[in-house]
Formats: C-alpha cells, sequence, structure tokens
C-alpha cells in the first residue's frame, strides 16, 4: 500500500467512495422537490430500518405496548437512492439523516431529528422508559455514550471492514480495536446491572441495543461476529437475549426494512395489523 499524501486542499472525490459513493457529497441541502407522504396518526415516522432507525420503532411500538397513545405512520426513507435529500426530508431533518419524526400532538407540528432526540422527546412526552431521580443522571450517561459511540462502529469498523472500496489494515485494525473496547465497556456494566441504567429497561437500552445485538446474532458487517470474538462479551449477549424477546422488540425490528425475506419486511407501518403474516426475527441484510 503506497502512503498517502494529503493535497494542499481537498476536493471532492467521488470515485473511490465505496458503497454510497454516489449519494455522498459535501455539502447539505434537499437536491430534489418531493413532498414527503402522511398519513392520520399523531406521529410520523421517516425512516429506515437500520440500527440508528430501529431506535425511533422500537420505541414507538414499546410505547403502543405500554397502552400509551402513540400510533404513528411510518414512511420508508430509501437512503441508498437518496430519498434522504428530497425537500420534505430535508425540511424535517436539514442533516439529512434517518430517523426523522413529526409530532403532530399539539398546535402545530414539531419535527425531532437524531434517533437519541427521539428517544428523550417520547420519553419525556410519555413518561415512559426513563429513569427519575439520581437514575435518570445515569441513563442519560449511557444514552449519550451509545449517541457518541455509534460513529466509531457504523462509520469506522463497519465501513472500512464491509463496505469500504479496498480493505486496508490501519483503519479496520483501528475501528476492530475500538468497537471491542465499546463492547468491553458494555459487557463490564452489564456483568453488574440487568440494564444500562440499573434495574429499568429505558431509553438507553433501546439506543443501544440495535447497535449491539445484530453482532451478538451475527447479522451485521459480514462475519464480523467471528472477526471481533463477540462471543466473548457474555453479559452483553444475556441482555440481548432479554431485550430481543420483547414482543415490542421484535415488531419495531422489522418497521422499514426493505431486504431480507418478503415476510420480514414491513416497508410501511400504519397500524397494527400491518404485522400480521410478518416472520418477526432478525435478517441478515443484503
Amino acid at each position: 500500500m503506497s502512503e498517502y499524501t494529503p493535497p494542499k486542499v481537498w476536493t471532492n472525490d467521488t470515485e473511490n467512495g465505496g458503497r454510497f459513493a454516489s449519494i455522498n457529497r459535501p455539502t447539505a441541502g434537499a437536491r430534489e422537490d418531493k413532498v414527503l407522504p402522511a398519513g392520520e396518526h399523531p406521529f410520523q415516522l421517516h425512516s429506515l430500518a437500520t440500527p440508528n432507525g430501529v431506535k425511533a420503532t422500537i420505541m414507538l411500538e414499546e410505547l403502543l405496548e405500554a397502552g400509551h397513545p402513540a400510533e404513528y405512520d411510518a414512511y420508508t426513507i430509501n437512503i441508498g437512492e437518496g430519498d434522504q435529500f428530497t425537500s420534505g426530508f430535508v425540511a424535517i431533518n436539514p442533516n439529512s439523516k434517518i430517523p426523522a419524526l413529526v409530532d403532530r400532538t399539539g398546535e402545530a407540528p414539531i419535527r425531532v431529528f437524531e434517533s437519541g432526540a427521539i428517544l428523550l422527546h417520547l420519553a419525556e412526552k410519555f413518561d415512559a422508559f426513563q429513569s427519575s431521580g439520581p437514575a435518570r443522571a445515569e441513563m442519560l450517561s449511557w444514552l449519550f455514550w451509545q449517541i457518541g459511540s455509534a460513529p466509531f462502529i457504523g462509520g469506522g469498523f463497519g465501513h472500512f471492514y464491509a463496505y469500504a472500496p479496498e480493505k486496508y489494515e490501519y483503519p479496520i485494525n483501528r475501528y476492530a480495536m475500538e468497537t471491542k473496547r465499546l463492547f468491553s465497556v458494555a459487557d463490564q456494566r452489564l456483568g453488574e446491572t440487568r440494564f444500562l441504567a440499573g434495574d429499568e429497561y429505558t431509553i438507553a437500552d433501546i439506543a443501544a441495543f440495535p447497535w449491539l445485538a445484530p453482532f451478538v446474532e451475527g447479522i451485521i458487517y459480514n462475519d464480523a461476529t467471528t472477526f471481533l470474538s463477540i462471543h466473548e462479551y457474555t453479559n452483553v449477549a444475556r441482555w440481548v437475549d432479554e431485550i430481543a424477546s420483547r414482543p415490542a422488540v421484535r415488531r419495531g425490528r422489522i418497521v422499514n426494512k426493505t431486504w431480507g425475506d418478503e415476510a420480514s419486511q414491513l416497508r410501511e407501518r400504519h397500524s397494527a395489523a400491518d404485522f400480521e403474516g410478518k416472520v418477526l426475527e432478525p435478517s441478515k441484510p443484503v
């Protein structure tokens, strides 16, 4: 491998950008005028069943399972085709990332973007899946731990190990080390407590589960589970097994899913009836 010498001024190179080269640009904003679809329910979610997207759908399904009035319509944003750069989506998320939520329960619609913000917004709105008192600081700490660590796992390890057009030892080693360190952090914590924030299942767990579970289940980034020796993290595996068995989690994981068997996909969600006949099990992405 020849050493790379950065130019004095960087310019965009779309020829060597890997899997997402056709949509990656160094600028923000809409590239196409397109109105987002809208349903009848109080919450409108525009997302995809990636780990960050699944956070929102699990939360909404958990709220419904607990009896809260959190009915929602979920529409798929195909990030591979650039749906996130349409004018309608940019209007609710100027950062052009999924998920994005529109809350229509008040006098005027409220946009909420970034997965952590959506979880916190819904937890506070319904006073659900959040800790109180001194434990709240612990919950928020683990919530933001996950939000801060996800880019190292996804954009770091996932990109260079699975998606980059060429394999380079240094970035793979760098992000493999960090991903294993993050699993170690979670494993040590879950050796002390049932859930990340303590004895209660909270939005900290809902945030971390979609990122950690696929490694335990062997359904992400090719053979990353073997490469990273994920079997070492037995406390994380115990936690994943418990959360994965929750009915709301099983439903939430297939909403806005566009890969795998047709029976495990739910490209749009408008009511509980949409889950009838669906296979509520994780499947490896294509």
